[in-house]
């Protein structure tokens, strides 16, 4: 895609820049259980839950979770295993596995590494369907971590074990009072149950959010750690949660993806559910990425890949903490709008006009009043600005019930998805809170499919009356904007019908080695995908034939698998107006490759016709390491090199999919007629992505990339044509 700079074999970054990834060893050779229903049950409901290293203290690793759960109201049976202690923490302790008096649901492993694969081996072939695994000194560490992990993990499957971890903090369940984790963070605010589920692979930045959710007063179902992921991956905690019913709402934190196929799928079952995800997905920058595999030893992929992905599944990122929680907050209210519109009612013309600003920025609409509507309003307050922001002034605190009335008229009359109120510090005083959550709250009750949120200002004894009314409360116009407008996405993705299965592909062959551009021309051509009339010629002669047949002006290219960028070198004559030019050029182009790559092998030139007319659009396939091929199309020439103007996509798709990858990026206008130019062949071009879609899906792993840069799109129904294209074979 961007070019590189040398001739011989350069070393390709695929799209943007990517940097090569490299995928860790498989941590066992065993097939993966399933992620049944019992093991779901076991990690979140147990009955019984053995603690191997179970210690006295209940601030040492192995006694915390005792201490917790003992805490916060666990009602299942809590077994301790010490081969030094008949009791701990006044509960009965057991020397080993094997004296458990029953086989527990599930187990925490709390023991050093170097014991910790006995413990794991005996838990498995007790039958335990599950184990925390609290053991550090695996895969983090370095190569005899991995093996000792992939050890660990081969003991648990040769059972049907699942394991969660190791140099995991475990997982907890506010619901019921199972606290499968040493972390400390639940020590600093009483847990409040409710329905915003956290996930995270990072067991510190996870505790850290749920400290953050429960300082904020969210209500929490659920936390993940998942640790190394040896077993269970995040894509599997999100599985996990789309089944907990006590879960409405999945807040993601990951640093890599190591089950790309199965986060896919995942996400895809909590779209299905109706669960709304946000992801904080860290790594964006080159420096991040790095520390996020050193910290986790997880793939960071693609950033513009992964940003393509979870937005085609629906999932809102974010880019800190205050986001997350913000657009989880309001998610637990379970009001998603497949189409959003913004009706704001205020007290401050300019938080009105900042609101204006943010929603412009994320695409809420905000459609104006009628104008009989507008009227009516002033006749109540002569001086309101009553458009959209509605700003009834401080005039309201000489009759509070104003607020109910413009609210009311303005949401009849606007039809409005969603409603912010801003009252600001003057909603939280004493001596208006009251009657305002009142006069608000009648009309809330009188539009319950609405979604409505506040700012607000005030001590935590006032925002309850709000509360209790139902209203989501913010201290800032521009969070409540932002997340109000994220509802707006998830109301449209799960509107979305469900994707169908690809029809089977038939696979297909590729050569060995990476084609030279005819050779890849035509490969491609057999899977529809069309291109400028072309000759391949090895001598003259059969040069000054093909242009004679082909018709002035023609384009001469040199021919080599090995120059990958022909026009960096000279290797590409545009406007070849006659046979004596394509003579001269014929040698031109021998010479130029000869001296800039001697090592190169040279196959001739390729002659072919020369378009004209059309825009330049470049499409593109990269095998992503962890979502596998994916589709690039942009604007081609500077516009993909400098404004980086490009769509990705998953393969395969469908014609439908292309056409909204075409229409979205930025110039797209220079395809669809902008200041007088012709309108472009569009579904030409739609047809051309989606079939290299579905070649890129079944020609296999073998198939590295194409770059088909530039295609020619056409004026409309003159079709679009690949002039140049280079196909990678790995």
């Amino acid at each position: 895609m961007i070019k590189q700079p040398g001739a011989v074999k350069p070393q390709r970054q695929g799209f943007l820049h990517q940097k090569e990834i490299t995928v860790n060893a498989p941590t066992s050779s065993l097939p993966r259980p399933a992620l049944t229903d019992a093991v779901i049950e076991a990690l979140l409901r147990p009955r019984t839950i053995a603690i191997v290293g179970a210690s006295e203290d209940p601030e040492r690793i192995g006694g915390r979770s005792i201490a917790y759960m003992k805490s916060h109201g666990f009602k299942g049976t809590i077994l301790p295993v010490n081969p030094n202690r008949s009791m701990v923490q006044g509960l009965p302790a057991y020397a080993s596995v094997a004296d458990l008096p029953e086989t527990p649901d599930a187990a925490i492993v709390a023991v050093p590494a170097s014991a910790a694969l006995a413990a794991v081996t005996q838990l498995a072939e007790r039958g335990v369907k599950a184990a925390i695994v609290f053991s550090a000194g695996f895969a983090e560490v370095g190569s005899e971590g991995v093996a000792l992990q992939a050890a660990l993990v081969a003991a648990a499957r040769r059972h049907g074990m699942r394991l969660l971890g190791p140099n995991v903090l475990g997982i907890l369940n506010f619901h019921n009072g199972f606290i499968g984790s040493f972390t400390s963070g639940i020590e600093l605010w009483p847990p409040v149950p409710g329905h915003i589920g956290i996930a995270s692979q990072s067991g510190a930045y996870g505790s850290h959010l749920m400290c953050a959710a429960s300082a904020a007063g969210l209500g929490l179902s659920t936390v993940v750690l998942t640790g190394n992921e040896a077993d269970l991956t995040l894509a599997d905690a999100v599985r996990l949660m789309v089944k907990d019913p006590n879960t409405h709402v999945i807040a993601l934190y990951a640093e890599g993806i190591n089950d790309g196929q199965g986060l896919v799928a995942a996400l895809e079952d909590a779209r299905r559910a109706r669960k709304p995800v946000v992801m904080m997905k860290v790594g964006r920058s080159a420096l991040g990425s790095e520390a996020a595999q050193s910290h986790t030893a997880s793939i960071a992929g693609n950033d513009a890949v992964i940003d393509a992905v979870l937005a085609e599944l629906g999932v809102v990122r974010v880019d800190n903490t205050e986001q997350m929680l913000d657009i989880a907050k309001i998610a637990a209210h379970g009001i998603f709008p497949k189409h959003n519109t913004l009706g704001v009612l205020t007290v401050s013309g300019g938080a009105g006009i900042l609101v204006s600003d943010v929603a412009e920025q994320c695409d809420l609409p905000m459609p104006q009043l009628s104008a009989t509507v507008q009227q009516e309003l002033r006749a109540r307050v002569p001086f309101c600005s009553p458009r959209n922001p509605v700003d009834v002034t401080a005039q309201y605190v000489n009759n509070i019930s104003l607020a109910g009335q413009f609210a009311d008229a303005m949401i009849e009359d606007g039809g409005f998805a969603s409603i912010l109120g801003i009252f600001t510090y003057s909603g939280g005083t004493p001596s208006i809170a009251k009657q305002l959550a009142a006069e608000l709250g009648a009309v809330k009750q009188k539009y319950p499919g609405k979604l409505f949120a506040l700012v607000l200002q005030g001590q935590p004894d006032q925002l309850a009356l709000y509360q209790k009314q139902g209203f989501c409360i913010f201290d800032d116009p521009t969070r409540a904007t932002q997340a109000i407008a994220a509802m707006g996405r998830f109301g449209r993705a799960f509107a979305q019908p469900a994707p169908q299965a690809p029809a089977a592909l038939a696979p297909i062959t590729l050569p060995a080695q990476s084609p030279n551009e005819a050779q890849a021309k035509r490969i491609l051509a057999e899977a529809g995908i069309a291109c400028a009339p072309e000759r391949p010629c090895a001598d003259l002669p059969a040069a000054l034939a093909a242009a004679r047949e082909i018709g002035f002006p023609v384009v001469m290219k040199i021919i080599s698998p090995d120059i990958v960028h022909k026009s960096e070198i000279g290797g590409v004559l545009l406007g070849v107006s006659n046979e004596d030019e394509v003579a001269r050029g014929f040698a031109t182009l021998l010479a130029r490759a000869q001296t800039a790559a001697p090592a190169a092998r040279l196959e001739g030139v390729l002659v072919a016709k020369q378009l004209s007319g059309g825009v330049e659009c470049i499409m593109g396939i990269h095998r992503d390491p962890v979502f596998g091929p994916v589709a690039m199309f942009g604007l081609g020439g500077v516009f993909v090199e400098i404004l980086k103007d490009v769509v990705f996509h998953r393969c395969p798709f469908g014609e439908d999919v292309a056409q909204q990858m075409i229409r979205s990026i930025r110039g797209a206008p220079l395809l669809l007629g902008a200041r007088g130019r012709p309108v472009a062949d569009i579904a030409a071009l739609a047809a051309t992505l989606s079939r290299l879609s579905f070649f890129a899906a079944a020609a296999g792993d073998s198939l590295r990339a194409i770059d088909l840069n530039p295609v020619l799109a056409m004026p409309q129904g003159q079709g679009a044509f690949a002039v140049d294209a280079v196909i990678e074979i790995a």
